[in-house]
């Protein structure tokens, strides 16, 4: 019988491409047929302490295969995290100390319980170390035979690499290899990532057919957008939102997102259907939806997820209190900027510092936003990294021109 196409739709919701075309029916088919589950992997490097909600689109993706009734494989690349992946990188990646490895992978494994089902019959953690660490050389002979240099150079960036002569090491050229065994390893059917894996998920392909295994379909996710609706979501750009940070941050920053960006928020972050989003863009359309209430629809659905429902609410209740009184502009990703004594410096405040506390920003990335005019304070542009302290209590803080934060300033 075939697959449901109703099932296909949800499974492919936010997808750019299910490689090769057709594969994902046909193994959904033989599951039921012959009553398994599908494994389906992602595999995810611990190179950074944290995660913002552009990482967890694959992992609402790989909850989408738990609900149907398959098996998620997550994979922590403990070992491959040692090389770095190349994808998207215009040289090599410095390599990571075994303990800030380890840091990262278990707070990893902790956010990514806040997406996934723990349920032992629907997942499956796994850390390549497993199978990575006790290859001997010869092992490494045969992997690496499983693809040729010029295989290796069709992928974009090493070939742009190599044509403006920059250095690629011969350690990068394995790491596919690697993570193509991973999919050996694991016997995966299915593998999930953003579209700038497809080179790696192909490879695990071709590396799974030369171990004599079927290869994996392959479904690469689009890119998540950052707070400005512009460019991906990033703790370099400034316009990420970390699923560790509270629920009234969370829920102000997603207040911030354009509305243009709102449907894609919905599609990739949450488990609404296809059709439930298109009425609301439906809705939206013929002015029978408020733009304004359907982002704090998701606001609040995204919040309780990483907080809890209470939480959540209490975050709404907050930004709606703030709106009132304040009365600040709709779009405004609203955050309780607290200042502290010490921040008192001989009567002066450093805004790269405060900035960095109160918003994410990185003081390099506030001091650019300072340069370039995208600060203010009460209204009026800041073109100084110091300013007066007895003018921030009380005051509107904004940092930023395409992604735009705001902020209320209280002593404690």
């Amino acid at each position: 019988m075939p697959a449901d196409d109703q099932i296909i739709t949800a499974l492919t919701k936010g997808c750019v491409e299910v490689l090769p075309q057709g594969s994902l029916g046909e193994k959904l088919n033989d599951a039921k047929k012959n009553g398994r589950q599908l494994r389906v992997k992602l595999g995810v490097d611990p190179t950074a302490p944290d995660i913002h909600l552009g990482h967890t689109v694959v992992l609402t993706k790989l909850r989408q295969f738990q609900d149907a009734g398959h098996r998620a494989v997550l994979i922590i690349g403990d070992y491959t995290a040692r090389i770095g992946d190349p994808s998207g990188v215009s040289k090599t990646r410095p390599q990571l100390t075994a303990e800030a490895i380890e840091a990262n992978a278990r707070t990893y494994q902790e956010q990514a319980w806040k997406v996934l089902d723990q349920d032992p019959a629907r997942l499956e953690l796994r850390r390549n170390s497993e199978w990575l660490a006790p290859l001997q050389l010869e092992d490494i002979f045969r992997l690496m035979a499983a693809a040729t240099v010029a295989r290796m150079l069709e992928r974009d960036d090493f070939e742009k690499r190599y044509a403006a002569g920059q250095p690629i090491s011969m350690l990068e050229f394995l790491y596919p290899l690697l993570q193509g065994y991973d999919s050996v390893a694991v016997k995966a059917d299915v593998e999930l990532g953003g579209t700038d894996q497809k080179f790696n998920m192909l490879m695990g392909r071709a590396v799974q057919e030369y171990y004599g295994q079927a290869p994996q379909t392959v479904l690469t996710n689009e890119i998540l957008p950052g707070t400005d609706g512009a460019e991906r979501m990033s703790k370099s750009v400034g316009n990420y939102i970390g699923v560790t940070e509270s629920a009234e941050e969370m829920f102000g920053k997603i207040m911030s997102i354009p509305d243009a960006a709102m449907l894609t928020y919905y599609q990739l972050l949450t488990l609404r259907s296809t059709v439930e989003i298109e009425k609301i863009r439906q809705g939206m359309d013929d002015g029978t939806l408020h733009p304004r209430d359907q982002k704090a629809a998701l606001a609040r659905e995204l919040a309780a997820r990483f907080h809890g429902k209470e939480a959540a609410a209490a975050a709404e209740r907050h930004f709606n209190e703030i709106f009132r009184e304040k009365k600040l502009t709709a779009g405004a990703g609203l955050v309780e900027c607290l200042l502290e004594p010490s921040d008192d410096e001989g009567g002066q405040a450093y805004l790269p510092k405060l900035l960095e506390r109160w918003f994410g920003l990185t003081r390099s990335e506030a001091r650019r936003r300072i340069k370039q005019g995208g600060v203010s304070i009460a209204g009026r542009q800041i073109d100084s990294e110091t300013v007066p302290f007895s003018r921030l209590d009380g005051a509107t803080v904004k940092a930023g021109k395409s992604t735009r934060f705001h902020g209320l300033v209280k002593s404690v």
